[in-house]
């Protein structure tokens, strides 16, 4: 992984939906929307944070996302010498329901409670086939007939473990994950419009209260948390990227209020929107001194 990714950052491989990520030194808190994946660490320690759980992982553990999760992710150990690596291949959730069928796999016990996003031991099949799939990189002629056979091996070494059954029990979940799934895409295309809980309810196609059960069951949030989170970081990145001002970035998200908007984004992201961006600023500058410095 070291020899594939050159310098810090997310790089994408030869193989489809399969990234390498590299940090040699702890980040700032960074928020995004977490798509499902599959992350393993093989060097360093990387934390998330999805509502108000918190999740400390590093070699020994993996980390699975089911559902698209609006999350605030830190790399908190990490040196020049040692530098945070991970591995993300991105799910197919048809593919996790696939695999339960043809390998027969049952979910076991009562469904587990909480997110979806979880912590798993990173066991030994898992990390085999994992190995495999990396070393795949240096023979790339071999990618496009073993790499679906090697992500579709650690799929199965996933939902077969004992730590497996959250994602049995998702995968299973049929109309009620398609109907949150539907519900989500809705609002990652109209976060702007002001949120009717009726409306959505329809493009979800389930009543008001079983939709916020299950979006929360899933999310760790309400629909309108989740459509918050949304707003604010693409406020953030308009504030970053494009330098609008505040009023302007809370206003092309979405927000009436520059009070509001300015009082919800402090309590997301620890920091006013000036106090904020200008800090983030600071640390890419710093992070280009030292890249540069190191060439």
């Amino acid at each position: 992984m070291e020899r594939h990714t050159p310098a810090d950052g997310i790089h994408p491989t030869a193989i489809p939906r399969v990234f390498l990520i590299r940090a040699a030194r702890p980040s700032e808190p960074l928020h995004a929307l977490h798509e499902p994946a599959l992350c393993i660490v093989a060097q360093g320690r990387k934390q998330v944070l999805l509502a108000d759980e918190l999740f400390v992982y590093g070699p020994e553990q993996c980390l699975v996302v089911s559902v698209d999760l609006p999350v605030t992710g830190q790399v908190i150990e990490a040196t020049p010498r040692s530098p945070y690596l991970c591995l993300r291949v991105d799910l197919d959730p048809g593919q996790l329901s696939a695999v339960m069928l043809e390998a027969a796999l049952e979910p076991s016990g009562p469904k587990p409670r909480g997110p979806g996003m979880s912590l798993s031991p990173a066991e030994p099949a898992l990390l085999d086939a994992a190995t495999r799939l990396v070393r795949l990189l240096d023979s790339p002629r071999d990618i496009s007939f073993l790499a679906p056979l090697f992500i579709r091996e650690m799929v199965y070494r996933l939902l077969a473990s004992d730590h497996g059954a959250r994602l049995r029990h998702i995968a299973l979940a049929g109309e009620r994950l398609d109907s949150v799934n539907r519900a989500i895409t809705w609002l990652k295309h109209h976060y702007t419009e002001p949120l009717r809980i009726e409306q959505l309810a329809r493009v979800a196609h389930m009543s008001t209260s079983a939709l916020h059960h299950h979006f929360k069951s899933l999310t760790a949030m309400s629909p309108l948390q989740y459509q918050k989170h949304l707003r604010l970081q693409e406020a953030r990145r308009l504030m970053l990227g494009q330098a609008l001002d505040a009023a302007s970035a809370g206003h092309s998200v979405g927000y009436e209020s520059p009070s509001q908007f300015n009082r919800e984004y402090s309590r997301l992201f620890g920091a006013p929107p000036a106090r904020d961006i200008s800090r983030l600023r600071g640390t890419l500058q710093g992070h280009a001194q030292r890249a540069n410095a190191s060439t």
